[in-house]
């Protein structure tokens, strides 16, 4: 089926009714659960390592956690292509609900896991097993979220798509929340002991409590009324939409960049390379990000009045020139950490907010949930998975504790130029019409 394109007409930009925002809003949870497990794995990586992967150089041993991690990723394009075909083929309603079951005992589980001093070599091998569903399952969350988001209100995908992300940096926040309050609370010992684990187990809780909203959404609409369905929507979307699935990979670079590097890798670099104190990391990624909240949910507003492609070219612009300077200053020990890790999160929000509704008009609705899966999960298994893996080896290979930085600078690169792809599927302030005059298209 010949992919969407867009009309020259103006469109009318209305607001979202009560029903659109329900759907929204229960569409978010998974990835809002997502984001939290991802964050509390990143925060609590040293803590883990020391009880499931015991070794004599405590550098070994963190490279070791976050290489569970990274497994934890490398599984998401499996399941996103498994899920993502489910969901175009049977709907996105059960897929929502089974992917969200599976996350959430994972999660409870690898917070009652014993250590490695009681099970033995059992403890690392179930944890990887652990993280393997998640990511198996995780692989179709936040692609499935988007896709309901622009299903629900098309003509302001935009403003849905943004709300979908900024409540998927709600799940980073109550992460830094809880290390905060953890932090605060507990001695070193204690959080080191048992206090990471209080951190899994509330996520299982928010799980549970998302399962429960969830089970009243309704199916997709646009799905609904889809004359007919693609039989192998993964082998459709590569024999005639695999430029779109490049462009989306591109797009979604600068979030797989950043977001690995800076929420999979800083908590802990900060505190132990750099030597900021936990109680002065988390409040600064708490802060980073309220900021960053703010400013891409604006990004998702203008994105329905102003051509997309331009504000994510602007957006990664600012993120290239920004990154390395601010960077280098937090790498110095400057003791304006928190303002720093501001204006970082803020350089980034512009791309944040926009990227995702870009992603989703890219591709028709019959494989709309298997081309964002795809092109979002290659993006964050190659970019996102072995960012701190990749941070760790560039510090070592050159003695520089700002090489991270590059590393973020050449993932929006990526993303910058694939804004020129993406301009001949911008939405913008019109609205998407298909080639063809069928329900399935948007």
């Amino acid at each position: 089926m010949p992919q969407a394109t867009p009309t020259t007409e103006a469109a009318p930009t209305p607001r979202l009714n009560r029903s659109q925002w329900r759907v929204i809003g229960l569409a978010s949870l998974g990835g809002s659960l997502e984001y939290y497990d991802f964050i509390i794995y990143g925060i609590f990586a040293q803590y883990i390592a020391k009880q499931f992967f015991p070794a004599g150089d405590a550098y070994v041993s963190l490279i070791l956690s976050f290489s569970v991690l990274a497994l934890g990723f490398l599984a998401r394009p499996l399941g996103g292509i498994v899920l993502s075909t489910l969901g175009d083929r049977y709907g996105r309603r059960p897929v929502f609900l089974g992917s969200l079951v599976c996350t959430t005992v994972s999660t409870i589980l690898i917070g009652l896991l014993p250590s490695y001093e009681t099970l033995g070599l059992a403890a690392p091998l179930i944890l990887v097993g652990l993280r393997l569903v998640q990511g198996i399952c995780l692989g179709g969350e936040l692609p499935g979220a988007l896709t309901y988001a622009v299903e629900a209100a098309p003509q302001r995908s935009g403003l849905a798509c943004g709300f979908i992300i900024l409540c998927v940096n709600v799940g980073v926040l109550v992460a830094t929340l809880v290390n905060l309050g953890i932090q605060y609370a507990l001695p070193p010992a204690d959080v080191a002991s048992y206090g990471w684990r209080i951190a899994f187990l509330l996520g299982g809780f928010i799980g549970c409590v998302s399962y429960l909203l969830r089970r009243s959404l309704e199916e997709s609409p646009e799905f609904l009324r889809m004359h007919s369905r693609a039989r192998n929507p993964i082998r459709e979307l590569l024999r005639e939409h695999w430029n779109a699935v490049l462009t989306g990979a591109g797009v979604a670079a600068v979030v797989g960049g950043f977001n690995g590097m800076l929420y999979g890798f800083v908590p802990a670099y900060l505190v132990q390379t750099l030597h900021y104190s936990p109680s002065q990391t988390a409040l600064a990624m708490m802060t980073a990000l309220l900021v960053s909240s703010a400013g891409l949910i604006v990004a998702g507003w203008v994105g329905d009045y102003l051509p997309r492609h331009l504000v994510l070219r602007v957006g990664s612009g600012l993120l290239m020139v920004a990154v390395v300077p601010i960077w280098s200053r937090i790498a110095a020990g400057s003791d304006q950490l928190i303002l720093l890790m501001a204006l970082l999160s803020l350089a980034f929000a512009i791309s944040s907010g926009i990227w995702p509704s870009i992603l989703a008009n890219l591709f028709p609705t019959r494989v709309r949930f298997s081309g964002i899966a795809l092109s979002y999960n290659v993006s964050i298994t190659v970019l996102s998975g072995f960012a701190p893996l990749a941070a760790s080896a560039m510090i070592g290979w050159s003695g520089m504790p700002s090489a991270p930085a590059v590393y973020i600078a050449a993932c929006t690169l990526l993303t910058f130029a694939s804004t020129f792809a993406s301009r001949r599927t911008d939405a913008g302030p019109s609205v998407m019409v298909a080639a063809e005059a069928s329900p399935e298209a948007v």
